[in-house]
């Protein structure tokens, strides 16, 4: 019967894990109707671990790959260090190997790693030090080529300059193995230097005949031409000839030649400068050594005239611009387009001969005449012309310096937003930032000249003069609060002298390359000639004070004329010093306070000092003028103020009726004062210039809302209705004199009309207000609920205390 079973018996080869699954899908006959489902699902699972299995025996058979290589490799190490341990004396199958732990394993293989690297770079160091001595050879011998040929026919010159270009090559390619160890091997110093000690001395006799076979071509073409052009052209034109544009045939082939050849020389040598210098000058080059050779023949021509015209060096200006202006366009159409073959980047044949003819006359300048203007100046009696000289010298660099920009078109060169070549300066004006002794000088001489145009102007009796007619601003009127031009500041003429001259003097300045040397220039000239002129406005503003005890109309209308001119310089520099040229001066400054004192002067305004002097010298004049105006009313209004009684009176006071149907009038000793209040303001209105006159008048109107609310209201007394009614009618009064410079005076005495407002209450709102203040609760918030709110609580209750009602 066991026999015929379908199935076999569950106890019968089926494992734990087998069974597990099945009594949890067949639990019931109505379960095996689920049997196709179920073989779905493990003929589903069967199939994903036979993929698994693949991919599970195909990464073995990867590893076991990866095994054998690593193995194979293991191998050959071992076999090395067998032999290294054999060298040693080691015995590999000896107790002494098993010693050997994993540590000096690692220290091994380090040191065999260090040794394999070493050996390399001792490899690439053979190979390129015998690569260096094979293009070294090649350069040495094609120099010795160059300089035994000595035949000058056309063949001969062609074979030469294949020579010469040959050495050129095996140099160029030297100079790239150099910059390329210097890159890599930082180390291999000594190499570097021993090649540069080996090509330096032919490669400088290279450059040196070069240079004499162009000097030498340069002559056989008729170089330098005749600087007169009637020699050369019977006085038929005014423009001299250039003889490269009259070159033709073998002899433009020569000259196009060896022009190519210094110019590769020369990039060459740029090349091996900037190498050699720690601070690598980037793209800055000299001028081409060909047209530094062009130029030197033609200086040594111009020293015979230059010699004549030591006291009219406009002739010397003259002829080196005629000279740079009659070659420039032969320059730039011969020798601009070889500069384009030999792909010189960024240079201008045209900017490099106006540039070298301008350092020629530099050069003459340093050497012949800046030095004796500058023993003559300090000889102990300096006469009057050589102060001329030095200016006159001084404009005509200028002059020349703008025309020679405008001939060498540098403003082609500022397509990419900066100069393509900065460092090449088309300046005379440099020969001051070698020589500072000169420069202080220069600054010197400037400061003079400037101080003898002011004193001139300073004799004029329309100096000081004041236009007085200038409309004043003033808080109610329309339109911005803005002071530009200088009758808006009211200033006297004087000041528009003062500011041109300062200007000119900046002016002078600004074709100075050097930026800290800008700013040097104009702190020993043009801030010394404004500090000067700062002392006249102080010591004008002394003498009237010492003059006079008090200050009449006429110092009245000084004062304010000096406050003025303070006022509208101050502005000057405040402008001035936002502009960028002032700017960087103020930053070149603060390098050098950090290089050279270890500091820096954190103030980012230029004239910060003057600025400083003149704001203190408004400030002071100002309070000074109210100061003044207060003691007068102070002195005007004694009787006023000692009449204390007059306020607890209950009748008819006398005094003038300001106020047309009013029934009470100004005390009389009160206005005398408000009269002269009224008339000084009004001179001050007229001689100030609005922005000091309102702070001057506000400023006033709060020292006399101090003076009167401390002298009469705390005084002490006993204030009665008619004693409030004449208080609040002399107020009144008092307002109205402030009433042209603003709508609601009464504004600016915030403690008068808080006094006014208690006064004014009736009975039961006083008690009442007294008796809260009492409660010590809250007293503010109370006050400022009764629209008082400069009076503190105590001089509240103090007032309230000595107003007598129904009297």
């Amino acid at each position: 019967m066991e026999s015929l079973l379908v199935l076999p018996n569950p106890t019968n080869g089926f494992s734990p894990n087998l069974l597990k699954p099945l009594n949890e899908h067949f639990n019931t006959h109505e379960d095996l109707t689920k049997v196709s489902t179920f073989y779905t699902e493990i003929k589903k699972d069967c199939g994903y671990l036979d993929r698994k299995l693949t991919t599970l025996q195909k990464t073995l058979s990867s590893l076991i790959s990866q095994w054998i290589s690593l193995s194979n490799s293991l191998k050959t190490l071992f076999h090395r260090l067998n032999r290294k341990f054999h060298y040693f004396g080691l015995d590999p199958s000896s107790d002494m190997m098993e010693r050997v732990d994993l540590k000096i394993l690692r220290e091994e293989l380090w040191t065999l790693s260090k040794e394999l690297h070493l050996i390399e770079t001792f490899r690439c160091y053979v190979e390129t030090t015998l690569s260096l001595e094979v293009l070294v050879g090649e350069f040495e011998d094609a120099v010795i080529c160059v300089m035994n040929q000595k035949k000058s026919n056309l063949i001969d010159f062609r074979w030469k300059q294949a020579k010469l270009l040959l050495s050129l090559r095996a140099m160029n390619d030297i100079e790239n193995i150099l910059v390329s160890i210097l890159k890599n091997h930082s180390k291999w110093c000594n190499l570097v230097k021993s090649v540069d000690d080996r090509v330096d001395k032919p490669l400088n006799t290279l450059r040196l005949h070069a240079l004499a076979d162009h000097k030498a071509l340069l002559s056989s073409i008729g170089w330098p031409p005749s600087l007169v052009a009637s020699e050369a052209e019977g006085g038929k034109g005014s423009e001299l000839l250039n003889p490269l544009v009259l070159m033709q045939g073998e002899m433009k082939e020569r000259y196009s030649q060896i022009f190519l050849v210094l110019c590769s020389l020369q990039q060459l040598h740029s090349q091996r400068e900037e190498r050699k210098k720690s601070d690598s000058l980037g793209d800055r080059r000299n001028v081409l050594w060909t047209i530094h050779e062009m130029v030197s023949p033609i200086a040594l021509k111009c020293e015979h005239h230059f010699s004549k015209w030591f006291d009219q060096p406009k002739f010397i200006f003259a002829l080196v611009y005629k000279i740079t202006r009659d070659f420039v366009v032969g320059v730039d159409d011969v020798l601009q387009p070889l500069i384009d073959i030999a792909r010189l980047v960024g240079c201008s044949a045209r900017e490099d001969w106006v540039c070298a003819m301008t350092d020629m006359l530099s050069t003459y300048l340093r050497k012949s005449i800046l030095p004796v203007l500058a023993e003559k100046y300090r000889e102990k009696h300096t006469k009057e012309h050589i102060i001329y000289s030095w200016l006159h010298l001084v404009d005509l660099m200028i002059a020349f310096d703008k025309r020679m920009h405008t001939l060498a078109d540098l403003g082609t060169a500022h397509i990419a937003g900066e100069l393509i070549n900065s460092s090449k300066e088309i300046s005379l004006m440099s020969i001051f930032c070698d020589q500072t002794d000169w420069l202080k000088i220069w600054a010197k001489i400037e400061l003079k000249d400037a101080l003898k145009k002011l004193n001139s102007e300073l004799e004029n009796p329309r100096a000081w003069t004041i236009n007085s007619t200038a409309k004043s601003n003033t808080e109610f009127e329309d339109g911005p609060f803005i002071l530009s031009s200088r009758e808006d500041f009211k200033a006297p003429l004087i000041v528009d002298a003062v500011v041109k001259i300062t200007q000119a003097m900046i002016e002078q300045c600004q074709t100075l390359p050097n930026i800290f040397l800008r700013a040097q220039f104009i702190r020993l000239s043009s801030l010394k000639f404004l500090w000067h002129f700062f002392n006249i406005l102080l010591k004008r503003c002394t003498e009237i004070v010492n003059m006079a005890s008090n200050l009449e109309e006429d110092g009245s209308m000084k004062v304010c004329g000096s406050v003025n001119a303070a006022r509208y310089c101050e502005s000057i520099l405040q402008e001035w010093s936002e502009d960028v040229s002032f700017i960087e001066m103020r930053m070149a400054e603060d390098d050098w306070c950090i290089r050279v004192k270890g500091g820096q002067d954190y103030h980012c305004n230029f004239f910060w000092e003057e600025v400083k002097f003149l704001i203190k010298f408004e400030t002071d004049w100002i309070a000074d003028i109210m100061a003044y105006l207060l003691r007068q009313f102070d002195s005007s209004c004694q009787g006023y103020l000692q009449n204390k009684e007059q306020w607890s009176w209950n009748l008819e006071h006398w005094g003038v009726d300001l106020f047309s149907g009013s029934t009470n009038t100004v005390s009389v000793d009160f206005v005398g004062a408000l009269d002269v209040l009224r008339n000084q303001l009004s001179v001050l209105e007229t001689g100030l210039n609005s922005k000091d006159f309102l702070y001057l008048w506000r400023s006033i109107a709060d020292g006399l809302d101090q003076f009167i609310f401390r002298s009469i209201v705390m005084s002490g007394v006993t204030f009665s209705d008619q004693g409030v009614n004449q208080f609040s009618t002399d107020m009144q009064a008092l307002f109205l004199v402030f009433q042209p410079f603003c709508v609601r005076p009464e504004a600016f005495f915030p403690c008068i009309r808080d006094s006014l407002k208690m006064f004014q209450m009736e009975l039961e709102g006083a008690k009442h207000l007294q008796s809260t203040l009492d409660k010590k609760c809250k007293r503010k918030e109370i006050l400022q609920l009764c629209g008082i709110a400069y009076v503190s609580p105590d001089e509240a209750e103090y007032i309230l205390r000595y107003r007598q009602f129904g009297v």
